[in-house]
């Protein structure tokens, strides 16, 4: 099963944050998302205009309220930058992984 089939599982907190070779492995499931510091999942993806750029994010928004794990999203003109990390423990899970395959499958 890919990433984008699967669902995000909501974290309850407790448990620690993807490291290591765990990590490594899902971020190259992932080509054009950058792991930062360890802590987040980032991609910005580039529009000839703005309301394609409102498109994905109308469409990612959708994909995040279905699997309840929602990312932070600046929207600018021409491009819309994902941020993605699960809150409760501040760094990453594979459901964070799972909402930016997601994302990409809307054609990002």
């Amino acid at each position: 099963m890919t990433l984008a089939e699967k669902d995000c599982v909501p974290c309850r907190g407790g448990v620690p944050p993807l490291a290591g070779d765990e990590l490594a492995k899902l971020q190259s499931q992932l080509p054009g998302w950058r792991v930062v510091d360890g802590h987040h999942l980032e991609k910005t993806i580039s529009f000839p205009d703005f309301k394609s750029a409102l498109d994905l994010v109308n469409k990612a928004s959708a994909i995040a309220e279905e699997q309840g794990h929602h990312p932070d999203i600046l929207l600018r003109w021409g491009s819309v930058k994902f941020t993605i990390f699960t809150h409760k423990i501040d760094g990453l899970t594979e459901s964070d992984f799972v909402l930016a395959a997601k994302i990409d499958r809307l054609g990002g």
